[in-house]
């Protein structure tokens, strides 16, 4: 694997002026590498830069070899075959007119070398864990409509492997995916030749790169080995950036006290030497050259404890830049509170729109994992949850998090969820979800994502009624991993009762669930 991503003195910015790379100068490759850094910093506008949507102000992009591109929002229509999606529909229709005997040179020159199309693409498919696609290669006649958003995502990728590139660009590839069509693609970009970049917060996947590479403040910065490994070599550079901020400190500390005594020793001896020319024990050139002595001593003394303490803080700022914003949310829900035993939900024989029958009681403060294969109807499931309704207050987190006004602030916003609720007492609870000051006052739809989350945890959280019971759907797609641990953190604090749809087992884990139901054909089933 020769093929590498280079990038000379890139520089671009929004429309508005906004920068977001200033002369960035890196080398990605050849390797399956990481891309991770916090919401907002340009990952994903990095992407869109390689594979040539966006056009830099300055620098160049060098990618060695073909390139394949995989979008977070793939911008495909309900009514699109598959087989258009996969870019092959023109070579198909060829192949048909040659094999009814009605082909042209054209269609010849159209189809090249490539006879095998269908059945290469229905294999791929296959690989993807889109089995029932695989099946035929009628199935290619499929409209997306039929597909689910995790099948939608894999057949996007798909059509990028059909194109064979050296160079393949993945943004947030498992979103949507259940855990058997995540482990299909853990398989297939594992064996995949050439340079991998992968934009995700999916940890396990990850963890099967062989390079992290961060972005932070407009700057690449690589490291060898998997994410526990960054992780590691991070933390103990923070620990190390900690240890040199309480050492500057002190020595902050330390030169001030110093400059204080030096000033008031140089006071003591200005009192004396002014007393002694006022008595006038020496004569007087003699007083007047050691005054001047004396003076152009206490500057240059009071000058270099100055220059030290400069220095010490000069030290300490440097020490404290090192220090990540580590900054954690703070979530006292003392009113969502469920009792062992409490009724919550009850549904009995529901059948959903999609067919399977449904019957579900949740009492108390119970954590369920909602799992499933793509399609099977975990959305619709919270839906008609949430049209019963439930026994106790409850919200519900979409995964499009399109729970605000957006043109109204955060404040606002939550205000409106709170209507009973003080302004003082709304700031000072969104300052817990670190929305301070003139940060609560930005509309809802300037919000990054990791932002949106924390804004819409606080609307739902702190809602009046608040909440006993949450209905969580995909929380963690598109979340940087600081918004990660930041809901995390909230969900742990959270004591009313949770049904959370995740293909993300460790976040599953990490919230303590305490149920995993599966959603198939049959309906509900116990996932021990």
């Amino acid at each position: 694997m020769s093929i590498s991503v280079s990038l000379s003195d890139l520089t671009f910015a929004w429309p508005d002026g906004a920068p977001v790379f200033e002369g960035l100068d890196a080398v990605l490759g050849p390797a399956h590498l990481g891309l991770v850094g916090s919401n907002g910093v340009g990952k994903s506008t990095l992407l869109r830069l390689i594979a040539g949507e966006l056009r830099p102000a300055r620098g160049s992009i060098t990618v060695g070899g073909t390139l394949g591109y995989l979008r977070q929002d793939l911008g495909l229509s309900a009514g699109q075959r598959v087989d258009s999606v996969l870019g092959i529909d023109a070579v198909r229709h060829a192949l048909h007119r040659i094999e009814s005997g009605e082909g042209s040179e054209s269609d010849f020159e159209l189809v090249g070398n490539r006879w095998d199309v269908e059945e290469a693409a229905v294999a791929l498919l296959g690989r993807l864990g889109l089995d029932y696609l695989a099946g035929d290669v009628a199935q290619l006649d499929r409209r997306l409509e039929t597909l689910s958003g995790g099948e939608t995502v894999l057949l996007g990728l798909v059509a990028e492997l059909l194109r064979e590139p050296d160079v393949l660009l993945l943004d947030e590839p498992t979103n949507n995916l259940d855990l058997h069509a995540r482990q299909r693609l853990y398989e297939v970009v594992g064996q995949f030749p050439g340079t991998v970049l992968i934009v995700s917060h999916d940890r396990e996947l990850l963890n099967r790169m062989g390079v992290i590479a961060e972005l932070r403040r407009g700057e690449i910065r690589s490291f060898g080995g998997n994410f526990d490994a960054y992780e590691e070599i991070i933390e103990a550079e923070q620990e190390s950036a900690r240890a040199a901020i309480r050492d500057a400190r002190g020595d902050v500390r330390k030169q001030s006290r110093e400059l204080v005594e030096a000033r008031i020793k140089l006071d003591r001896r200005q009192r004396y030497g002014q007393k002694m020319f006022e008595q006038k024990r020496e004569p007087k050139i003699v007083m007047g050259e050691r005054k001047r002595q004396a003076q152009v001593s206490a500057g240059k003394l009071r000058n270099n404890h100055i220059a030290k303490v400069e220095q010490a803080r000069e030290t300490l700022d440097r020490a404290q830049d090192q220090l990540r914003d580590d900054r954690e949310i703070r979530v006292d829900l003392p009113g969502t509170r469920l009792y062992p035993g409490q009724d919550v939900i009850e549904l009995e024989q529901v059948r959903l729109a999609n067919g399977p029958v449904v019957t579900l009681r949740v009492n108390g403060p119970e954590r369920i994992a909602l799992t499933g294969r793509n399609g099977a109807g975990k959305t619709t499931l919270l839906r008609r949850i949430a049209a019963e309704p439930p026994k106790v207050p409850w919200r519900m987190l979409p995964q499009r998090l399109d729970v605000f006004d957006e043109q109204r602030s955060v404040f606002e916003n939550v205000s409106a969820a709170t209507p009973h609720a003080t302004a003082e007492r709304v700031r000072a609870q969104l300052a817990r979800f670190l929305f301070r000051g003139t940060d609560a006052d930005v509309a809802a739809g300037a919000l990054s994502g990791g932002e949106r989350l924390r804004a819409a945890l606080a609307m739902l959280l702190l809602a009046d009624p608040a909440p006993r019971l949450l209905l969580l759907d995909e929380p963690t797609n598109n979340l940087d991993l600081p918004s990660l641990a930041h809901l995390t953190e909230a969900l742990t604090g959270f004591e009313g009762a949770l049904i959370v749809v995740s293909h993300d087992r460790r976040f599953l884990e990490e919230i303590g669930v305490t149920r995993w139901l599966e959603l198939g054909q049959e309906g509900l089933s116990e996932d021990p």
